[in-house]
């Protein structure tokens, strides 16, 4: 079991999470590999104390090919990791740095 602290790894700062946050509510996150719903909803009510989370929605954002110009013919894959999209209660906000 992953302690509260270790769930979350860092906010994503996007235009579409921005546009989620102002429209919906609706925060992004990354998450560690391991995490699941529950322990997501309630790591960020450990980590914000002021908020009520409705809903969490997991996506596991696919790696991206890279090809190196000077390793010809290997492409390496980089970047996947897995996002958690935390809907909060109506009026309560998260303030982020």
């Amino acid at each position: 079991m992953l302690n509260p602290e270790s769930i979350i790894l860092e906010p994503v700062v996007s235009e579409k999470a921005a546009a989620a946050t102002s429209t919906s509510n609706t925060y992004s996150f990354k998450v560690a590999d391991a995490a699941n719903k529950v322990s997501i909803a309630l790591a960020v009510e450990k980590a914000y104390p002021k908020v009520n989370v409705t809903g969490v929605r997991i996506v596991n954002v696919h790696p991206k090919a890279k090809r190196s110009r000077y390793r010809r013919g290997q492409v390496t894959m980089k970047g996947a990791y897995k996002k958690a999209l935390v809907t909060l209660k109506a009026g309560q906000t998260i303030e982020q740095a």
